[in-house]
């Protein structure tokens, strides 16, 4: 199955879609069932101790999953997050997160995976998630 959207397609519905989100995120690569998706860090995203907060973490592998089901179900804003699982693995640099998406499984009314997240620059994850969405009847 090919992907349904490119990414500059990806951009343009998460900026008309997502307006408040404008320049937070920056689709690296997209091919069937993967995603790669820098999350561009901020002052607002650190939190004590020169690292970046846990809600931060969870928004970057959160959306990069989303656009990952997008990327292959077409633009459907109303898909949601069912389930997530994370597990924070080490301190992630103050710098920006890299999130790596997997879609495992790929259904008619759910989409399973995973989401592997880096400080950019470094080859040690910073957290592992597993996700589920569910997807609208309307596709």
């Amino acid at each position: 199955m090919n992907t349904k959207m490119t990414i500059p397609d990806m951009h343009e519905f998460l900026a008309r879609v997502f307006p408040q989100m404008k320049g937070a995120f920056e689709i690296l690569e997209s091919e069937p069932y993967r995603l790669k998706l820098r999350m561009k860090i901020t002052d607002a995203d650190l939190r004590p101790g020169g690292t970046v907060s846990g809600p931060a973490m969870f928004t970057a592998v959160d959306c990069a999953y989303y656009i990952a089901t997008l990327a292959m179900i077409g633009p459907e804003a109303l898909a949601v997050t069912t389930s997530c699982s994370i597990n924070f693995m080490r301190k992630p640099l103050p710098t920006d997160l890299i999130a790596e998406a997997r879609v495992i499984k790929l259904g008619k009314v759910l989409s399973v995976g995973d989401v592997m997240l880096f400080s950019e620059g470094s080859d040690k994850a910073v957290a592992h998630a597993h996700l589920t969405y569910s997807i609208p009847k309307s596709r």
